[in-house]
């Protein structure tokens, strides 16, 4: 007695478990559409575990506000990854910014620790006065952006 699939003589289990499974993926995606073209919000996904904080004023954020200056430690500083900016103070009452993407593979930089901005991917570090490469692998500095002290509240210019 000679048994043959559904799939046809010399069809494997795997073949045929195979095309079953193809199958009901193409029915659950033509499941999925309901015909009406209304968009559905995407739900919220969590932070990215060991991402750097972001700022939640959407009001300031929304006026250009980034943060006060109080918020930004001397010597340090703090990365707004929603804007994709680092802001930094590398002398007291001095505010500076560069762009939070790293020059090597555009990850977002994690911190500003030890007078460096820190990338986590590769581990480039840029430094936080003038946004020069201090470690590689990346080869061009961060980019300056421009913001404005304006009393106690940085803005992006």
């Amino acid at each position: 007695m000679t048994h043959t699939s559904p799939a046809g003589p010399g069809a494997s289990r795997r073949t045929v478990v195979a095309a079953a499974g193809a199958s009901g993926l193409v029915a659950a995606l033509a499941a999925c559409g309901s015909g009406d073209n209304k968009s559905t919000p995407a739900p919220a996904t969590p932070e990215t575990p060991g991402a750097p904080e972001t700022s939640t004023a959407p009001s300031s954020a929304a006026a250009g506000a980034l943060a006060r200056t109080g918020d930004i430690p001397e010597g340090g500083g703090k990365v707004f990854a929603d804007r994709k900016v680092v802001v930094t103070q590398p002398v007291k009452g001095e505010f500076k910014a560069f762009s939070a993407i790293c020059t090597h593979e555009g990850c977002v930089v994690r911190d500003v620790s030890g007078g460096t901005i820190n990338c986590p991917c590769h581990g480039s570090k840029f430094s936080a006065s003038d946004g020069s490469v201090r470690h590689g692998p990346a080869q061009r500095p961060l980019p300056a952006e421009r913001v404005t002290v304006q009393g106690d509240t940085i803005r992006l210019a």
